[in-house]
């Protein structure tokens, strides 16, 4: 895959959580493309999730990051 040139996409030198090869495979089965930078933007997602979660965790006066915690809204 070629590099991109210019600014890193935000979030681009967090260590990649996800595994590519399935996310591309669920977006394929959902009869869509799959573009070089979207792996990235998700993975920005679930850091920001990740922080979320246990931000959220601390504020309830936990150190255990529970399912529920993920859920916006």
């Amino acid at each position: 895959m070629a590099k991109a040139k210019g600014k890193p996409a935000k979030g681009a030198n967090k260590e990649v959580l996800l595994i590519a090869s399935k996310v591309r495979a669920a977006v394929k089965d959902a009869d869509c493309n799959f573009a070089g930078d979207a792996i990235e933007g998700l993975n920005a997602y679930v850091h920001w999730l990740v922080q979320q979660a246990t931000e959220r965790a601390k504020q309830n006066g936990r150190k255990t990051v529970r399912a529920h915690d993920f859920i916006v809204g």
